[in-house]
């Protein structure tokens, strides 16, 4: 049988790689609903060559630009919020949450409360909402499958394992393109400079995070509910080669690997034929082409962004809500030069410093407190 596959951010790395798959796999999926930010041309390229039967652009302005541009095709658009909203509840097997940032939230959530499987690349969405989320998916009986890299390698390490018998989990971090440079020369690393991942493609916003590795705290909490293990439970190890990209320290000394090559089609392929998987046309790790392989700690005067996510992971309560919202604004006023790559650390550390008393019992609290860690970050930004 055929599944239908929703993308929510079809325009994205993400929603590229999504579709790579299915595109290898014509007989076992098809694509039912497609949402994009504002890239009417690539979204209208989607359309015409995988014809969903749905598809909604979250920018309304371009919204009859993009009808025009798939005249003729038939399928259903939606734009704004609404639009992508109906696109999260569009009848669907398995949903793809490729959305970007805290906005991705509530697409993902319509996403819980509709499909039994929601493949998730959203990792803002367990910072900010949490046990919160997971209640919902639970409330709902959908499965959550960890798209990120490192989150599906734990996912496939811990089958039929329990995590009682877990010492501790470890996430591989590249550690981005300045993990060499001379510290007192990264204060002057541009927005340009920082865009440029040494490994994976990706957008402008999760590059920059991760230059400043304070994506890596992010997948730190989103591992700490995906697997529901606590916070000193959670290492990370810096692996410029992102071969290794998982760890599993059990309790009698063994350790457990997953390896593979910096693919993202490799885990969007596990979590498209989970619990079985796909014989995918991806290549395979050669280790003895790779040669090398190299590990180190993380350098905390290097990523204070990483420092500031492991407080936020301990402290809990409201506080990875409040650092998720204080580094969005940071790194788009970086994006902006209005604050230096360095400052990115120094605006989250004030705004969290401000909101110690942030604390969630529900999503009306995720809202408010992400909304009023946001205008605390911006008063924060320097004239």
């Amino acid at each position: 049988m055929v599944q239908k596959i929703s993308i929510l951010g079809a325009t994205g790395s993400i929603g590229d790689s999504t579709l790579q798959v299915i595109a290898s796999h014509p007989t076992e999926f098809s694509v039912s609903a497609v949402t994009a930010g504002h890239n009417v041309e690539l979204l209208a390229e989607i359309c015409h060559r995988f014809k969903p039967s749905f598809a909604a652009i979250a920018d309304a302005a371009s919204y009859d630009a993009f009808k025009m541009a798939v005249a003729g095709l038939d399928i259903e658009t939606a734009c704004g919020e609404a639009g992508v909203l109906a696109a999260a509840a569009y009848p669907a097997d398995r949903v793809m949450a490729a959305i970007t940032g805290f906005s991705g939230l509530r697409p993902t959530l319509t996403a819980l409360e509709n499909c039994p499987i929601v493949m998730l690349a959203n990792k803002e969405c367990l910072v900010a909402a949490g046990s919160v989320f997971m209640d919902i998916a639970a409330k709902h009986n959908t499965t959550v499958l960890p798209v990120d890299s490192e989150h599906n390698a734990l996912h496939q390490l811990l089958v039929a394992k329990s995590i009682d018998d877990v010492r501790h989990l470890t996430l591989t971090a590249s550690g981005g393109p300045f993990l060499n440079m001379p510290l007192d020369k990264i204060g002057e690393v541009t927005p340009e400079m920082a865009i440029k991942h040494p490994v994976w493609p990706m957008g402008e916003k999760i590059s920059i995070d991760s230059a400043t590795m304070l994506n890596k705290g992010l997948e730190l909490i989103e591992a700490q509910h995906l697997f529901s293990v606590p916070a000193d439970k959670l290492k990370v190890l810096i692996h410029p080669q992102s071969i290794m990209h998982g760890l599993l320290t059990m309790h009698d000394g063994s350790v457990m690997a997953h390896m593979g090559t910096p693919d993202m089609q490799i885990p969007i392929a596990y979590c498209m034929g989970w619990p079985e998987r796909l014989n995918a046309d991806i290549a395979g790790l050669d280790l003895a082409a790779e040669g090398e392989l190299s590990f180190l700690a993380p350098d905390f005067n290097r990523y204070p962004c990483l420092e500031l996510a492991y407080e936020a992971m301990h402290a809990g309560r409201g506080m990875p809500t409040v650092m998720n919202a204080a580094n969005e604004v940071a790194v788009e006023a970086f994006r902006k030069a209005q604050i230096g790559f360095m400052d990115i650390a120094n605006l989250i550390q004030v705004t969290m410093s401000k909101m110690m008393d942030a604390d969630i019992s529900d999503l009306e609290d995720v809202f408010a407190i992400n909304e009023a860690a946001r205008r605390q970050a911006l008063d924060s930004i320097p004239l």
